[in-house]
């Protein structure tokens, strides 16, 4: 990656959820939106980083627009853990099973 914001590398995005990807193209957008005001009013210390940001926003479409087609694949929905049984209550739940059916 040569210019760009180093946390939305293309790998990364991968990795990232629907909701996420859409969080950090709204966040792009004010960023941007915050530095054209600052050109446009002299106080732009950085004029590379309106180039970053328009191509972070550009990676974000791709991204979208890939996985509309089928051309990315969308992460696995990471579930949250469940109660973990251990195998003493699992023998515990068995014996009972057994009694009720004699």
């Amino acid at each position: 990656m040569s210019i760009g914001s180093k946390e939305l590398a293309p790998l990364e995005l991968d990795t990232f959820e629907d909701e996420r990807l859409l969080d950090e193209l709204r966040r792009s957008k004010e960023e941007l939106f915050n530095l054209r005001f600052q050109s446009a009013t002299g106080q732009l210390d950085n004029h590379g980083r309106l180039r970053a940001i328009k191509r972070d926003i550009a990676r974000i479409y791709t991204v979208i627009r890939e996985r509309e087609l089928g051309i990315r694949a969308t992460p696995a929905p990471v579930e949250k853990a469940a109660k973990k049984t251990t195998k003493k209550s699992e023998k515990a739940v068995e014996p009972e099973a057994t009694e009720e059916s004699a």
